[in-house]
């Protein structure tokens, strides 16, 4: 053990810790090797003996701010990579890099990402993507980037609730009410939503948009076909056909995403179904594919590139006292893959 005011070393926490060395390093800096039981025990007996402020602080004391983090849950999603463009941008011209990281959406996952990046030396970390409706499961994240924070590191996080760090919020209660006024407005009321993975706040925000509308026309959200898949182009077909198998009545759907949408849309035209003539679809987010899609899509529009510019121009601004909020605001657009429900 260290004597009072000696300076601590990493060799303290692997003995206290009972592991060796390279298991502490590796612990510490979230690499692979390491058992999650041993990796949770190595950093509590760090953060006992006060030794976790040290790697960060000669992490960021060691150039880190030429390079930012950009953690995304899907790097093949369109939505993503169109936000990852702005990202870049910004970072050009600020002669910054980019690493982008995945997270597949799964929180531990992403908590391994977001280690990995302190110990690459990064002097930004942003997130992008949704958060989840419970709080706990991004408890530890949360303490992760506060620690980080402190010591200088920079946060911003694209469509999270609860981190603690400056935020652009996409409008996504306010764009599920205006695609499903849109539907009701054409004459459909028998209505299916492909919600994408139970658990995620921005499925939460966006159906929430869609009961409001319901309730406008006396309709209960509750008493329509909304089916939970993964919020990914496969998750749509997936949806798609159970719609279609225990819903045949069913003539507009919404997807919460645009990815999901084209899932829907490929399930349809393999089944010959006409699309606005026997179903509408509506998508959400507007990817730059989505006027190009036959039918071309109806979909709420986010300005995802000006949501990466925004976030990282957030991070390169001096720390505020509270976390920044940002809106992005949105816009319905109307193309060929809606019209008046069927007689």
């Amino acid at each position: 053990m260290p004597k009072p005011g000696s300076r601590l070393r990493l060799v303290d926490v692997a003995e206290r810790a009972g592991v060796s060395l390279a298991t502490a390093s590796r612990a510490l800096s979230g690499r692979d090797g390491v058992s999650a039981e041993v990796a949770d025990r190595v950093r509590r007996v760090s953060q006992e003996l006060g030794y976790v402020a040290n790697p960060y602080a000669r992490t960021l004391a060691g150039g880190a701010s030429s390079t930012v983090g950009l953690v995304v849950h899907q790097v093949d999603d369109p939505y993503f990579s169109e936000i990852a463009g702005g990202v870049i941008e910004v970072a050009a011209e600020q002669g910054l890099l980019v690493q982008i990281c995945h997270s597949g959406r799964d929180p531990h996952f992403e908590l391994r990402q977001i280690r990995h990046l302190i110990a690459q030396r990064v002097g930004i970390i942003l997130i992008a993507g949704s958060g989840y409706t419970d709080n706990r499961v991004e408890a530890e994240t949360k303490a992760e980037l506060a620690a980080y924070q402190s010591l200088g590191g920079r946060v911003a996080v694209i469509g999270r609730h609860s981190l603690g760090a400056d935020a652009v919020l996409p409008d996504n209660e306010a764009g599920g009410r205006a695609l499903t006024e849109h539907l009701l407005g054409l004459g459909h009321r028998r209505i299916a939503v492909a919600a994408g993975t139970e658990g995620l706040t921005t499925v939460a925000d966006r159906l929430a948009g869609v009961a409001t509308a319901l309730r406008g026309a006396g309709l209960d959200l509750a008493e329509l076909p909304v089916v939970h898949t993964d919020f990914t182009r496969e998750g749509g077909r997936l949806a798609a056909e159970r719609i279609l198998g225990e819903h045949p009545e069913t003539t507009a759907v919404i997807a919460l995403n645009d990815a999901m949408a084209m899932g829907v849309l490929a399930v349809l035209r393999a089944r010959r179904i006409s699309v606005p003539e026997r179903v509408s679809v509506v998508g959400f987010d507007d990817v730059s594919v989505a006027a190009d899609l036959a039918p071309s899509l109806t979909t709420v529009r986010l300005p995802m590139t000006a949501m990466g510019r925004t976030a990282l121009a957030l991070a390169l601004k001096p720390r505020s006292t509270r976390p920044r909020r940002r809106p992005t605001g949105h816009t319905l657009v109307v193309r060929d893959s809606t019209g008046p429900a069927p007689a």
